[in-house]
């Protein structure tokens, strides 16, 4: 690994395709102000890269092996406060957008990006500059204006089944628990826990569990017997 030059934007490059991280690394090396410091194909190899590196940007894709870019983003925001994660995927739904800025990212961009797009979102991330895709930032706008659901209620979205799960979740069971009550694998909790998140533009456990109380998707007076 090599030591970043002074005054060079630092990139760690967070991709398990090989093949896309070979041609981000290209073009991204011909920039004069730019170098990028490692490359990681998962989570767990990227948090750990972070911390030894302190990279200044993190660009970072949301479908990874084991631990998905989202939870990656907010735990490299818990070891390095100060590295801004620019998320670049092919994924612009709801379910990706909202937990990822919620979790820390500061940037979104999609992969159809041009590359001088990219470069430019990097070095508006190193001046602490948020850059969405046009896409992104329209359903931003529309959620913030609250056009797409008129009350809001993002726990209409949720199936019977993540309703049980969510319950249990607010209950403070584990997944391993949670499999257990509703006699299904692991797994499939961890699964249905993923498109809580999603659906209720959280970023955690904890926030998902929060907004279960307050939307009355669990009541004070229930046990986890009760559910």
């Amino acid at each position: 690994m090599q030591e970043a030059g002074e005054g060079m934007i630092t990139v760690l490059l967070v991709d398990d395709h090989k093949l896309v991280r070979q041609g981000v690394r290209i073009f991204l090396e011909l920039q004069p102000d730019i170098e990028v410091l490692a490359e990681a194909d998962n989570g767990e190899m990227a948090i750990q890269l972070v911390q030894e590196l302190q990279p200044a940007i993190v660009l970072m894709d949301m479908i990874l092996p084991a631990m998905n870019g989202i939870e990656a983003t907010r735990r490299i925001k818990q070891v390095s406060p100060d590295t801004k994660i620019v998320i670049l995927t092919s994924f612009h739904e709801d379910e990706y957008i909202f937990p990822a800025l919620r979790a820390g990212a500061l940037s979104y961009v999609l992969k159809d990006v041009g590359p001088d797009e990219l470069a430019d979102a990097i070095r508006k991330a190193a001046r602490d500059e948020s850059v969405l895709h046009p896409r992104v930032a329209a359903r931003v706008v529309q959620e913030i204006q609250g056009t797409k659901k008129e009350a809001r209620n993002l726990g209409a979205d949720l199936s019977e089944r993540e309703l049980d799960v969510l319950r249990l979740i607010a209950a403070g069971q584990s997944n391993a628990e949670i499999a257990e009550k509703l006699v299904i694998s692991e797994k499939t909790v961890k699964g249905h826990v993923s498109n809580i998140l999603g659906k209720l533009h959280t970023a955690d456990r904890t926030q998902a569990a929060v907004y279960a109380w307050e939307h009355g998707i669990v009541q004070r007076k229930q046990t986890p017997r009760d559910i």
